[in-house]
């Protein structure tokens, strides 16, 4: 089973509905909570899972080669096309965020600065390694609606000389607020501190350079934008971790472990670049041929394109829900594929459930937000439906 990368995924977002198995009737515009399976990613998983019905027909090259090939796909798609070795495969962010921080020293007196109300899985990890370095937390608030201050701005106050890490995402999760990653990862390079991107809500949508960002470690879970299955995350680790600890010592992340007879002389050196961090069974015959499937849509497509399809999607949209009395922030901090709608004062939540339900408007609300997450298998009939269901619930 080789799962090489491939030029064959489409190219058009002509019927891309088509290529997903969506009820006709469903409006679904909540891909950051998670994407629909395509039809080849449901196809490649099944293909996958049927391997193991005659395990003879499952080789030594079945526990390397598709890992190698999802490694390839994910380096390319973040810009470091050469550097797939530094990819590791792993079950998911929170693993990933451990691992960054069992190798990363916060110091006495030191911080880790994250966004306020930032996604758990890159802060608890935090949370502990500066409490037993005796550090601390620095949360970054977003500032007040009225501020001319951007929360990038924010953020690039709060990182200085006593900065150890900061971890942080390219969008909120809330809102899709973007953050100047490029500048903060020049703020971090100039007080010598370390940078850790949770890219999930955003690595597949958009485009990444992480030669232009210049970070330490990014992880990005495979079942939102990278359009793949539930289970598997994918990392990429800098130099910072080339003689780091992993949280397991498998057999496979050993230099030689190709070699099946020669696993119980037991090398004490590690499979090259990030491959010592892999997760524990990291060869899934089902998961991986799925992610593989997931990332040459994203990499046929193309997040610059992909962005751009939503953004000519969305636009109509916000002049709409303004209309309502719903905030969108601003334009300049706004990501292209998801964005919030800050609900008028006195609004009942409740109201806005029943609504969406009657409408099948599949969205996320998120604190005070309604998120909105479309992607290229929307049309504007979709948006149209969640501008009437907030109309609606306007008028109950």
């Amino acid at each position: 089973m080789t799962l090489t990368p491939q030029d064959s995924g489409p190219r058009s977002f002509e019927g891309a509905r088509q290529l997903f198995r969506l009820p006709a009737e469903a409006h679904y515009l909540n891909c950051a909570y998670m994407s629909p399976l395509a039809q080849s990613v449901e196809d490649a998983v099944i293909a996958g899972l049927r391997l193991k019905r005659n395990p003879s027909q499952v080789g030594p090259d079945d526990f390397f080669e598709p890992a190698d090939g999802v490694r390839q796909r994910f380096a390319r798609l973040i810009g470091v096309p050469e550097q797939s070795e530094r990819v590791a495969i792993l079950p998911a962010v929170s693993y990933g965020v451990a691992l960054a921080a069992r190798n990363l020293a916060v110091g006495r007196g030191r911080e880790v600065v994250v966004l306020g109300e930032q996604f758990p899985s890159n802060v608890y990890a935090w949370v502990r390694r500066a409490r037993e370095d005796g550090g601390r937390l620095v949360r970054v608030e977003r500032p007040d609606s009225g501020s001319a201050v951007r929360w990038s701005d924010a953020l690039l106050e709060a990182i200085g000389a006593t900065t150890a890490i900061v971890a942080v995402p390219p969008v909120h999760w809330t809102d899709g607020t973007a953050i100047d990653l490029v500048a903060v990862g020049e703020r971090c390079r100039d007080v010598g501190a370390a940078l850790v991107i949770d890219g999930t809500q955003s690595i597949g949508a958009v485009p990444f350079d992480a030669a232009a960002v210049q970070p330490d470690a990014i992880v990005t879970a495979a079942y939102k934008w990278l359009m793949g299955p539930y289970g598997i995350a994918l990392g990429w680790f800098g130099e910072r971790f080339d003689d780091g600890v992993p949280l397991e010592e498998g057999w496979i992340s050993r230099a030689g472990s190709r070699n099946f007879g020669g696993l119980v002389d037991y090398p004490d050196a590690y499979a090259p670049g990030a491959q010592r961090y892999d997760m524990g069974e990291r060869s899934n015959f089902a998961l991986l041929p799925g992610v593989a499937a997931g990332l040459d849509l994203v990499i046929g497509w193309t997040p610059e394109r992909i962005s751009e399809q939503i953004t000519r999607l969305s636009e109509p949209l916000f002049e709409q829900v303004s209309a309502l009395g719903f905030r969108t922030g601003h334009a300049a901090e706004r990501a292209p594929h998801m964005f919030g709608l800050q609900v008028p004062e006195g609004f009942d939540p409740e109201r806005l459930t029943q609504s969406l339900a009657a409408r099948n408007v599949s969205v996320s609300k998120r604190g005070s937000s309604v998120r909105v997450s479309p992607h290229v298998y929307n049309e504007a009939v979709d948006l149209e439906a969640l501008v009437e269901a907030l109309s609606d619930a306007l008028k109950q």
